[in-house]
């Protein structure tokens, strides 16, 4: 598995497929394999003629562990995401992230707007916005506390029992996981989310209850769409096949917009 080092810092990742690049960023206690290969992204982007690059974010999957809290700041983990587009030598891409990965995108799109096409905020709307980025930080600290738990049976707290069960299923490092929850929740102002200026597409599920809006968010960003996964909750949204089709019409119609660089 390809590895590059940034400010000391192993990540992994994968890279398949040839065509115009999209860089993928995965979700919190997740990986490449777990939100982007398994659920078929990769393959439907290599169908769709796109170049899908995937890292595994720091304290995550095969990339280095870390557990100091600030070492996960939303802009800090951004900026992987930009050397790994150093590394590869790819001046630009589009960047779809899904619940953390779509904060880290964004974070990417307002300190590098030119190194990003067009950004897709998977399972993350009008929560960007709000306190802890998609967590208060009393349930934040909940989920951290979860997974420093002993054992799941030491868990009382239903939410934060989903993700120590998730994180459980992943094999990650839960002691890293937690410094991450701990670090990586800044939210933005909507001011912040005004000054995106390449094409946005915010995707979230119907029955998503960890996500906020995704038409409030669209809302806030000049000519930003909203898609709405029929009947999905936060963790079943990411491999849906409308999820999958709306993104790849997205795509399409950013390919041909005649104000696209």
């Amino acid at each position: 598995m390809p590895h590059f080092t940034h400010d000391g810092v192993a990540i992994a990742f994968l890279d398949e497929g040839r065509g115009e690049p999209i860089v993928l960023v995965h979700g919190f206690a997740s990986n490449k394999e777990v939100n982007w290969v398994n659920p078929g992204w990769v393959r439907a982007l290599n169908t769709a003629g796109r170049r899908a690059i995937a890292l595994d974010n720091r304290g995550h999957g095969a990339s280095a562990k870390l557990y100091d809290p600030a070492a996960y700041r939303s802009s800090i983990m951004a900026e992987d995401v930009r050397a790994l587009l150093d590394h590869l030598d790819l001046p630009r891409a589009d960047v779809m992230g899904y619940s953390m990965g779509a904060r880290i995108a964004v974070f990417l799109a307002l300190a590098h707007p030119q190194r990003v096409r067009s950004v897709v905020s998977g399972g993350l709307g009008l929560r960007l916005v709000e306190e802890g980025g998609g967590f208060r930080t009393v349930q934040a600290e909940k989920i951290a506390e979860a997974l420093e738990a002993r054992t799941a049976s030491e868990v009382s707290d239903s939410t934060a029992l989903q993700f120590r069960a998730f994180a459980e299923q992943t094999r990650s490092d839960l002691r890293a996981l937690a410094a991450c929850m701990r670090g990586a929740r800044q939210p933005l102002s909507r001011t912040d989310v005004a000054r995106l200026a390449m094409p946005l597409l915010v995707a979230v599920g119907g029955k998503d209850a960890i996500a906020g809006s995704a038409t409030e968010l669209a809302a806030l960003v000049p000519g930003a769409q909203a898609l709405i996964i029929p009947e999905r909750d936060h963790m079943l949204a990411v491999g849906d096949r409308v999820f999958k089709t709306g993104v790849l019409d997205f795509l399409d119609k950013r390919s041909g917009s005649a104000v696209d660089p």
